[in-house]
C-alpha cells in the first residue's frame, strides 16, 4: 500500500460521505495504491450507519468503529496504527480540509523531508477576536516554547512517512503536538499553504475551552521532549534554588539575632526560610526519583535514547 488518507470523525454523518468521495477524487489520479481509514469516535449522530454504507460501496475504505468517544487524539493513533500505506496523510474529518490539496503535500514530501504539514489559509474571517487571536496566540505560545517555529498547530492536514509515525506515542490531546513529538525525533518538517473550506453540516468542536488542556499538554510535551531522560535537570535545578535560598536567608536571620539581638522565634521569615530548604530538598528527591524511573523505562523495555536515522555500511 503506497498511501493511507487517515480521518477521524465524531457526529460526522452529514459530512463524510462527501468528504470520501473528494478524498477519491484527488487520489485516483496519483497512480498510487492508497486506502482511506476512518475512525468513528463514538458517534452518536448515525455516522456509524453511514460508514457501514459507504464501505459497502467503496472498496478502498477502511472503517474502525470505537465503542465511545475516547477522542480525536486517541481516533488518531488507532487510524495510524491501523493503516497500512508507506505514507501517511491525516486530515480533519468535518470536510474543511481540501483533499485536492494531497498532490501538494506529497509533492512538498518528496523533496526529502519527514513531514509536510498544511497552513489553513483565508481561516477565521470575521471572527477575529474570537477565533483567530486565540488562535495565533497558541501558535506563538507553542512556537516559543517548544521551538518548532509553524503558522497552523491546529491544522490536522500532515504528510509523513511510516518510519516516523511508528515512534509516534499520542495521548491526551497530542495530536495537535504531533511536529514537537515529530522534531523530537528528528524529523525534518516544513509548512505549505492549503485550502481552507467551512463545513457544510455540523457545528465545530473546538472553542476557547480547549485552552487550558492546550497549556497542560504542552507543558507535557516540553517536559518529554527536554527532560523526558533528565528529570533531575528540571527538578534539581529548582531545588537546589530553592534549597540555597533557604539556606541563606535562615543564616541571615541567624546573623540577625547574635548581631543585632533582634528576635528570631516569632518571626515569619524563618518559617519561609525553612519551608524553601523542605522544598528544595523534596524538589531533589523528585528528580532523583524520576531518574530511577527513566532508566528503568528505558532499560526494561530495551528502549534506546536516540534515534537513528541511517546506517551506512
Amino acid at each position: 500500500m503506497d498511501l493511507s488518507v487517515i480521518f477521524p470523525v465524531y457526529n460526522e454523518a452529514g459530512n463524510v460521505e462527501a468528504l470520501v468521495d473528494d478524498v477519491r477524487r484527488a487520489c485516483d489520479p496519483l497512480g498510487r495504491e492508497y486506502e482511506i481509514v476512518i475512525v468513528d469516535d463514538g458517534s452518536s449522530d448515525g455516522t456509524a450507519d453511514v460508514l457501514r454504507r459507504l464501505k459497502a460501496r467503496v472498496a478502498r475504505l477502511r472503517v474502525i468503529l470505537f465503542r465511545r468517544n475516547f477522542g480525536q487524539t486517541a481516533a488518531l493513533q488507532a487510524g495510524i496504527a491501523n493503516s497500512r500505506g508507506k505514507v501517511l496523510i491525516t486530515m480533519d474529518g468535518d470536510g474543511e480540509n481540501d483533499p485536492a490539496d494531497i498532490p501538494k503535500l506529497l509533492a512538498a514530501l518528496d523533496k526529502g523531508v519527514d513531514m509536510v504539514c498544511g497552513w489553513r489559509q483565508g481561516r477565521w474571517q470575521g471572527s477575529f477576536l474570537t477565533r483567530r487571536l486565540p488562535s495565533e496566540a497558541a501558535n506563538r505560545l507553542i512556537g516559543f516554547t517548544t521551538n518548532v517555529r509553524l503558522h497552523d498547530y491546529g491544522c490536522q492536514f500532515k504528510a509523513f512517512h511510516r518510519e516516523l509515525a511508528a515512534g509516534l506515542k499520542l495521548y491526551g490531546e497530542m495530536h495537535r503536538f504531533v511536529p514537537v513529538l515529530a522534531h523530537d525525533l528528528g524529523a525534518a518538517i516544513v509548512e505549505v499553504p492549503v485550502g481552507y473550506r467551512p463545513r457544510r453540516y455540523g457545528a465545530s468542536k473546538y472553542g476557547l475551552s480547549r485552552m487550558v488542556r492546550v497549556i497542560l499538554d504542552l507543558i507535557t510535551v516540553k517536559f518529554l521532549s527536554s527532560f523526558k531522560t533528565r528529570p533531575i535537570q528540571v527538578f534539581g535545578l529548582w531545588g537546589l534554588v530553592s534549597l540555597v535560598a533557604g539556606a541563606l536567608w535562615t543564616l541571615w536571620l541567624v546573623f540577625e539575632r547574635q548581631v543585632y539581638s533582634l528576635p528570631l522565634g516569632n518571626r515569619p521569615g524563618l518559617f519561609l526560610a525553612v519551608l524553601l530548604m523542605f522544598t528544595g530538598m523534596q524538589f531533589i528527591t523528585l528528580g532523583l526519583l524520576g531518574e530511577m524511573l527513566a532508566r528503568t523505562y528505558h532499560e526494561s523495555q530495551g528502549k534506546p535514547t536516540y534515534v537513528i536515522r541511517e546506517i551506512l555500511e
